[in-house]
């Protein structure tokens, strides 16, 4: 059986990432779904929070319209500096230095995977970014058979947050044996 193409940009920031050590990028599960996310909003808006090196970004990028743009933002100066120029030369895309509270100046979002801050302290402020319809991507929860959703024995407060917000159609889906992601769209 034939691999799946891993687009160059991936390749690139992932090159990266070994190169400045960092550990925490996007498996390719969730990258294919990211992908698919941004290619389903042609015309729209994609958000992250949490570019690390920017394979999340790439991921997204391999699925961007023409008409899309893609605005990312990463903390650490360093790593947002050196990730921007993996996109430099595709004006679609923006990698911003700070707070995750930077993207809301380009809100609301078609897709919005929070991968970083916002996800655990401002779960309300994350829904909120959303458009109508959007689509929100929160990946590294560890499956559990238990409704509500358990984690090392307690409740999953905030995974039951999400699934379970008034505002949002939401599943959690299995990416690996060991990793699920949860996906929701805002209603309407």
């Amino acid at each position: 059986m034939a691999e799946r193409a891993v687009p160059e940009r991936v390749v690139a920031a992932e090159r990266l990432a070994s190169a400045m050590g960092f550990k925490k990028s996007c498996i390719p599960e969730v990258g294919r779904l990211l992908a698919l996310a941004a290619a389903a909003k042609p015309q729209g808006t994609i958000a992250e929070s949490g570019t690390g090196s920017g394979v999340g970004t790439a991921w997204l990028h391999s699925g961007l319209g023409v008409g899309a743009r893609l605005v990312t933002v990463e903390r650490d100066e360093e790593l947002a500096r050196r990730a921007a120029g993996v996109f430099a030369d595709d004006e679609r895309v923006s990698v911003l230095t700070g707070d995750w509270r930077l993207l809301e100046q380009h809100a609301p979002f078609d897709v919005f995977f929070c991968d970083g801050g916002g996800k655990r302290d401002d779960p309300q402020g994350v829904v909120d970014q959303l458009a109508p319809g959007g689509l929100l991507i929160l990946d590294d929860f560890t499956p559990s058979l238990h409704w509500p959703p358990r984690f090392e024995g307690e409740v999953d407060g905030l995974r039951h947050f999400y699934l379970t917000h008034p505002d949002l159609d939401a599943a959690e889906v299995l990416t690996t044996p060991a990793s699920s992601v949860v996906m929701a769209a805002r209603r309407l």
